[in-house]
């Protein structure tokens, strides 16, 4: 089993989830998030004054699939979040060692089902 995870930008998440789904992604966590790369932030004008934003808003998307899934998904993540500028986001893929459904005590590639 794999952790995806993917930063993407705020106006991509419907399409993102759209692609998810058609990939058989059963469900996935969404987190609002702030941070900063190679974009480095900009500055913005509020009732008159300049200042720099350097944290940018962005969403981390979350989601556990089976080994077999890695390369789907991260397709659908990159096909779906991509618009070809800066701030497109990153992926991170790791491993999981268990997984366990509270609710029933399923275990493993089972608890993601």
């Amino acid at each position: 089993m794999k952790l995806v995870v993917a930063i993407i930008q705020p106006f991509k998440l419907d399409e993102v989830q759209d692609a998810l789904t058609q990939v058989g992604v059963a469900g996935m966590t969404v987190t609002e998030v702030k941070g900063f790369g190679h974009q480095k932030g900009h500055t913005e004008i509020y009732r008159g004054a300049e200042y720099a934003v350097t944290f940018i808003p962005k969403f981390k998307v979350e989601v556990a699939v089976p080994a077999n899934l890695v390369d789907r998904v991260v397709d659908a993540i990159v096909r779906s979040a991509r618009t070809g500028q800066i701030g497109d986001g990153k992926i991170f893929i790791s491993g999981i060692d268990s997984t366990v459904r509270i609710r029933t005590g399923e275990i493993d590639e089972a608890a993601l089902l």
